[in-house]
């Protein structure tokens, strides 16, 4: 049971070519247009030349009882605690066994040293971190090459090994609005990255390069797919309970050595302090590192006293529960007259998001999964009756698309907030590997 990472990364690492299991399929979750694909037999592997079914979740139970399944292995992550146990009672209601495999039997190890950076929901601000990381790297002198958790939206076959250095790379890949959110960031720093489906492939590929170290960018809040020599873990206060409720974001906070409490600007201080006696009670020995997420608007005359629609990060606002993103607040604090809710121009597929996610209001998720969705997307917004578009996700939308309004773009990087700080976390990393550093300029 997954969502075209975790499950295929399972699948590669604990049974293809493993003849004591014959794997009947896939089911699908999460990302749209996934169901009804195959998991390709260049790799499935020699037990499945004809490669291996995607059946949609809800048909589980049929599946169990018409194959006489004997084990389901589930395998995606961002879902409360509640939620598993929903499945799992559907899985043992059928009569298979329901399992979770864990870091010891799926992760991989490397030559090289391995910082992964993780988080306890989607949208807590991992990404932010590893661009942060990247750039602070290349004031000590060391280069790293950044492994990204899986997005597989595209040909499987041809994605099994990705590498990104270039824009150019992400045509040629035929990336989503959700694919170049998270590359093309790190790209434009100049940290070549690698995704694809096919983890210990990319591993070799990697390792070919030689860099003095590797980070892992994690998504979904799953846990790394790579042994690491140090467990970086991002936590949000504007989300509080849901670090010990969430799987398996509380996997990820209880095997932490370091966990960075973000948004500490937009959190209330009651908050902030509840969440940091859940981490002392969870892992007593992490160490804690304050951040913050400020914002920017270099064209904040666009907003005050007009009707903004506002564009947020899609994945935060989907199956990472939020009601609203940073975009929203910027709209409200720089003045906007009307945040306009556009579920009511909704097109397609935009329209079923809103159906799927009734928590979100006024605001649009960024979705662009398929040239479809993002046609519909741009359809959508073309509809709505707004003076002005406030864009806060991570790259330039009007490079993918036609935009009939003015287009104010807010960008946001993590900051630490005094001592321990992410240098000091960098030079922990650097003692315990021994990676050779200059000074940092």
């Amino acid at each position: 049971m997954g969502a075209g990472g975790r499950d295929f990364h399972n699948f590669n690492r604990c049974f293809r070519d493993n003849e004591a299991y014959r794997v009947i399929g896939f089911t699908a979750a999460q990302i749209p247009g996934l169901e009804g694909k195959v998991y390709p037999p260049e790799l499935a592997g020699r037990l499945y030349p004809d490669g291996i079914p995607i059946y949609p979740e809800n048909a589980i139970s049929d599946l169990v009882k018409s194959h006489q399944v004997d084990l389901v292995v589930f395998a995606y992550s961002d879902v409360s605690h509640l939620t598993v146990g929903h499945k799992m009672s559907l899985v043992l209601a059928a009569g298979a066994d329901f399992i979770i495999l864990g870091p010891d039997k799926t992760m991989i190890p490397s030559r090289l040293p391995v910082l992964s950076i993780c988080a306890t929901r989607t949208g807590c601000g991992k990404s932010e971190l590893t661009r942060k990381f990247c750039r602070l790297l290349i004031t000590y002198g060391v280069r790293a090459i950044v492994i990204r958790h899986p997005m597989a939206y595209g040909d499987l076959a041809r994605q099994a090994v990705q590498r990104f250095e270039t824009r150019e790379d992400l045509d040629r890949h035929h990336c989503t609005i959700e694919e170049r959110e998270e590359y093309e960031p790190l790209i434009s720093q100049n940290t070549i990255v690698y995704a694809g489906v096919d983890y210990a492939a990319i591993l070799a590929a990697v390792e070919q390069e030689n860099p003095d170290m590797i980070i892992w960018d994690g998504g979904n809040n799953d846990f790394p797919f790579y042994k690491s020599d140090l467990e970086v873990v991002v936590v949000d206060p504007l989300r509080l309970g849901t670090e010990v409720s969430y799987h398996p974001g509380e996997t990820n906070l209880r095997r932490a050595q370091v966990v960075v409490i973000n948004k500490v600007d937009s959190a209330a201080a009651p908050d902030l302090e509840q969440l940091k006696q859940v981490i002392s009670e969870t892992n007593p020995t992490a160490v804690v590192v304050m951040a913050a997420s400020p914002y920017q608007v270099p064209r904040q005359d666009l907003i005050r006293g007009k009707k903004v629609l506002v564009i947020e990060d899609g994945p935060t606002l989907t199956h990472g529960g939020m009601a609203y993103g940073v975009g929203v607040i910027a709209a409200k604090s720089l003045g906007a007259a009307e945040l306009v809710d556009p579920r009511a121009y909704a097109v397609g597929s935009m329209a079923e998001v809103f159906r799927a996610y009734p928590q979100m209001g006024h605001l649009l998720p960024a979705m662009g999964y398929s040239q479809t969705m993002i046609a519909e997307m741009e359809a959508t917004i073309a509809a709505v009756e707004a003076d002005v578009v406030l864009s806060a996700t991570p790259i330039d939308l009007t490079e993918l698309m036609t935009i009939n309004k003015p287009v104010a773009r807010l960008t946001y990087e993590i900051a630490d907030l005094g001592t321990p700080g992410f240098k000091d976390i960098l030079e922990m990393f650097f003692a315990q590997t021994g990676i050779k550093t200059t000074s940092p300029s």
